[in-house]
């Protein structure tokens, strides 16, 4: 069974029960609200040196993979409206399960991450991109299947088309945590001319069994499998440079799973990075390692 956030909703439910017999109906509502927002944490704050933060889109893309528009977030980095002709590199990232593309800027401070380096000439600015990747907060779609071609085609098109971007492959990464890790690897592997890195924050290498996903008798599955996908891959991955980092915590039962796909890597000659550090498989790990993240995808792509 995949890892979720269940333990968190569990704690925040918890919480707001003490909340509503103190505080009333409304009380409780605000306690659960902030509670899914930041997870625990402070709200996201930029550093004093910071003069020029970043902004913060909401946008509905029109998917034919999907059939429908389907929400998304966009976080523009210090300086982009008056930048004039600069086209910037895009960071991808794809949220877990349950979960919504929020926590990137609210839990996981992706936007303070940007500004700080920004500023302080430390990484060069990208844009971010935030889908939603289900048709509900508790709907589990793993990213695969239409929601892949979503990211992949109509997603990247419909950036390209709106925003100063490189429009490239060498311009684009794709990442996720959790869930997310997962989906970014198995997306990037079954479009490899799309992204140049890609970036899994204690994803797992191998899809769930779930059939409502990869059919009745899961015949979608192997489709869908990092492990057997990259060997197929290999001879294309090594021509375009593609690049792998990605991370689990040390007391994450998915380690494992992310160490045999370094070792399939390693043996194909695929260039990647993999990472245990401390911790498990929670939102003040990703939060801790957004810094190092956001650098690994920055320092490889594009310039603009």
């Amino acid at each position: 069974m995949k890892p979720t956030c269940g333990r968190a909703l569990v704690a925040a439910a918890v919480a707001a029960l003490f909340v509503f017999v103190g505080g009333g109906l409304a009380g409780a509502h605000a306690y659960v609200d902030n509670f899914l927002a930041y997870r625990g944490f402070d709200p996201p704050r930029d550093p004093a040196y910071v003069t020029q933060p970043g902004t913060l889109q909401r946008v509905l893309v029109p998917s034919p993979a999907l059939g429908r528009s389907q929400e998304a977030y966009v976080y523009l980095p210090p300086g982009y409206a008056a930048s004039g002709a600069r086209r910037y590199p895009v960071l991808y990232l794809l949220h877990g399960f349950p979960g919504r593309p929020l926590a990137f800027v609210e839990t996981v401070r992706m936007g303070v991450v940007v500004d700080s380096l920004a500023s302080r000439h430390r990484a060069q600015p990208s844009i971010l991109v935030m889908p939603f990747g289900s048709t509900g907060t508790f709907v589990d779609q793993e990213w695969s299947n239409e929601w892949g071609r979503f990211v992949a085609s109509d997603l990247v098109r419909w950036v390209d088309a709106h925003y100063r971007t490189i429009a490239s492959r060498p311009g684009r990464a794709i990442g996720g945590l959790s869930e997310g890790g997962f989906g970014a690897v198995d997306i990037a592997l079954r479009h490899p001319h799309e992204f140049s890195v890609v970036e899994s924050w204690s994803g797992y290498m191998q899809p769930a069994k779930i059939r409502s996903i990869y059919g009745a008798h899961l015949q979608r599955l192997a489709a869908n499998d990092p492990m057997r996908l990259v060997v197929a891959d290999a001879p294309v991955l090594r021509r375009l440079g593609t690049y792998f980092w990605f991370y689990s915590g040390s007391e994450d039962r998915l380690r494992a799973q992310n160490a045999a796909f370094a070792t399939r890597l390693r043996t194909l000659h695929v260039p990647y990075r993999f990472r245990t550090v401390y911790g498990g498989h929670n939102w003040a790990l990703w939060r801790a390692n957004a810094f190092p993240a956001y650098v690994a995808a920055a320092t490889r792509l594009a310039h603009g």
